[in-house]
């Protein structure tokens, strides 16, 4: 019994002493604390101060966050007026017709200015790389079909001329030209100048109205060549005017500036005989070989006889250049024969006196 009563009193004095070790190893860290406290005291340093200043700041970022957010709702709101706006002038915007403008290959370097020039006139017009001339009756109507355009302005360059396919797609009809005096932006220097992709008046000759093929000529001019109102690339004003005359079976193009004589900007009291006009250019005109029922093909509606091809041309004058060679040498066959018949009867000139 005694050995257990030792025992037991061991183990309890070991404990106390362990209890003991552990206390004496938090006091110096208690201590540190204390320390530390002493010494905000000491600088008269108010940690709860501390604490109330990151708060404020905390409040304060939170404030800049609500009026950032508050600022992105108010862009989101103009943005979404601008777009209601604008979907407002889109309304405007009904006749929604295209044009594409495509060359084929081989054209000349004053050909495809005049392509591009056409191009920076018309604001609704479609550009399309060069096709090949084989394969352009194929597919100038799905390349139309991709661009969404209902009208086409293809150039078709030859050996000796360029031929103007101007169509409507996919139905027809097709005028087919022969265009001639080319004079693009780049050649000619005119004092005219007009704002880009602005409005243009569109202007025709009486003779237009006069037979029934110039009247859907006028037309098809008409809806390729105007600007639709309210589009996107559109001016609201009209800057230019394009005209066309018919002279001698051949249609002249010319684009003109619109001036005031007296002062810089127009006004109501503004009268048309002080309005000026100045060229700008591109200048070309067109001669009409056919008119076609279909697009890229069809019946003829119209056939102009007056209209002869370069190549028949050629041939006409090499025919003519034989016939004259031929002609030439008849007439000298004849005079040497003559010449001979002469030295054979001597002296008969004697005689007849």
């Amino acid at each position: 019994m005694d050995n257990d009563n030792s025992k037991k009193e061991k183990k309890l004095i070991n404990k106390k002493k362990h209890r003991s070790e552990k206390n004496a190893e938090e006091k110096p860290k208690k201590e540190k604390k204390l320390k530390e406290t002493a010494f905000y005291k000491e600088d008269n340093i108010d940690i709860d101060s501390d604490i109330k200043n990151d708060e404020k700041e905390l409040g304060l970022l939170e404030e800049e966050k609500e009026e950032n957010n508050n600022e992105n709702e108010n862009i989101k709101n103009i943005k979404e007026k601008i777009i209601t706006s604008s979907n407002i002038t889109n309304k405007d915007w009904i006749n929604k017709t295209r044009t594409l403008i495509v060359a084929s290959r081989g054209v000349s370097h004053q050909e495809r200015h005049l392509v591009n020039d056409l191009i920076n006139l018309i604001p609704n017009s479609k550009k399309e790389c060069k096709i090949e001339r084989d394969i352009a009756s194929e597919e100038l109507n799905n390349i139309c079909y991709m661009h969404s355009c209902k009208f086409c302005i293809y150039f078709e360059h030859r050996k000796r001329e360029l031929v103007m396919w101007l169509f409507k797609s996919p139905g027809g009809p097709l005028a087919k030209f022969a265009v001639t005096n080319i004079h693009p932006l780049n050649e000619i220097k005119l004092m005219g100048n007009c704002i880009k992709y602005s409005r243009p008046l569109i202007s025709f000759d009486k003779s237009f109205d006069e037979s029934e093929h110039l009247k859907l000529l006028k037309e098809m001019f008409l809806q390729t060549f105007n600007s639709p109102k309210g589009h996107p690339k559109t001016k609201p004003f009209y800057d230019h005017q394009i005209c066309f005359y018919n002279i001698d079976n051949q249609i002249f193009i010319r684009v003109y500036q619109i001036l005031n004589e007296i002062k810089e900007k127009f006004t109501n009291a503004d009268q048309e005989e002080k309005i000026q006009l100045l060229e700008i250019g591109p200048r070309f005109s067109l001669k009409l070989i056919r008119i076609f029922s279909d697009s890229l093909g069809g019946k003829t509606l119209y056939l102009n006889k007056n209209y002869i091809s370069p190549g028949v041309l050629i041939k006409r004058k090499a025919d003519n250049f034989k016939k004259r060679q031929i002609k030439e040498q008849t007439e000298k066959i004849d005079l040497q024969n003559k010449l001979d018949n002469i030295q054979d009867i001597k002296q008969k000139w004697l005689k007849t006196e």
